[in-house]
């Protein structure tokens, strides 16, 4: 089980969809975390897509001077699937954010993390949220990176529990299976304290937000009542004039209503803000060590992650499998988090 712990340095991997938005805002919320950078893969939307929505995320929380980093636009191998129903055409649900100022780094998403790590040995976590594709090809060009690394957390996979995109595939894997099963290989010897923490839907679908949640977090940052409603029309925009509240509250709502569409209720799963959490060390969990691969040419069970926690394979393990966690904890962390940071960038009152 995790405690807080000192200031945490993270380099984020993401493919910039509503929960992991909502996992950036999280991070730049919590006093102590410092994002050395941002590199964008294709997953939720196209990594172009994915650059544009961290870079106006991050003028809305903000902060300046995070490099944001193109890496792969495409898998290693399979063709590129997009899940724009789920996440919509921007990635951000109904929210709508200005173009940013800031705009994407020159540098390669491969360069960043390899220059990173190396120049900060032991001192930055990893935290990817999205296909693996970038981390793969890191791992060709450096090696070494598992033993650079402080750490890194890892949202994918499906252990013993029904996938989200296949009966048995978790969608950040699905997308890129064969990447997941590079990162996943060169891990194998390492020290337990090397591994990577996989959070993976058993427990990152135990994160499921709920229309209170989004109308407590507007009254803890003092801008009033958010309601949220299944009676409400679809589309539904929020009048909130709290541009963080209002960002939230519509990314959210297109959530709701796409989980509610696919019969799992009008809630939200929040798998990357858990993952977030996790590198921050904010939330306790616990962990099984496991020998994680990945399956890559069955056609009924592609993108597969399969989790000898047993030693049935007489293989080292690779992976810490996130078996634990508290999601009230979570929503309790979120809302004070958010609502200091909604409270910082509330409009200036008139007066």
């Amino acid at each position: 089980m995790t405690t807080a712990g000192p200031r945490v340095r993270l380099l984020l991997d993401v493919d910039t969809g509503i929960d992991d938005a909502v996992a950036l805002l999280y991070l730049m919320a919590t006093p102590g975390v410092a994002l050395e950078a941002i590199t964008c893969t294709a997953g939720n939307v196209g990594a172009a897509q994915v650059a544009a929505n961290n870079l106006a995320l991050l003028e809305l929380g903000g902060w300046k001077g995070v490099e944001v980093a193109l890496g792969s636009e495409v898998p290693l191998e399979v063709p590129l699937v997009t899940t724009e129903e789920t996440h919509g055409d921007q990635g951000l649900g109904y929210a709508v954010l200005p173009v940013a100022r800031q705009e994407v780094s020159p540098r390669h998403a491969v360069d960043v993390w390899v220059e990173t790590v190396r120049a900060h040995p032991g001192q930055i976590t990893g935290l990817i949220t999205g296909p693996l594709t970038n981390f793969a090809l890191a791992l060709r060009a450096e090696p070494r990176l598992p033993e650079l690394l402080r750490g890194l957390v890892i949202m994918g996979g499906a252990f013993n529990y029904p996938g989200n995109t296949t009966p048995v595939a978790e969608w950040n894997i699905s997308v890129d299976p064969h990447a997941a099963r590079e990162v996943f290989a060169a891990y194998r010897g390492l020290p337990e304290e090397k591994l990577p923490v996989v959070c993976a839907l058993e427990t990152t679908e135990r994160i499921e937000c709920r229309p209170d949640h989004i109308d407590t977090l507007s009254r803890a940052a003092g801008a009033g009542g958010e309601p949220v409603s299944p009676d409400d029309a679809v589309g539904t925009r929020s009048a909130n004039p709290n541009p963080v509240i209002a960002c939230v509250s519509d990314a959210l709502r297109f959530y709701l209503e796409f989980h509610r569409r696919q019969n799992q209720g009008y809630v939200a799963h929040l798998h990357d803000l858990f993952a977030a959490m996790a590198a921050t060390g904010e939330v306790g969990f616990t962990t099984r060590l496991a020998t994680v691969d990945v399956e890559v040419s069955s056609r009924l069970t592609i993108g597969q992650t399969v989790g000898d926690f047993a030693g049935l394979w007489n293989q080292p393990p690779n992976a810490r499998v996130v078996s634990g966690n508290d999601p009230e904890e979570c929503f309790d962390l979120l809302i004070l988090r958010l609502a200091e940071l909604a409270r910082k960038r509330a409009p200036a009152s008139r007066g």
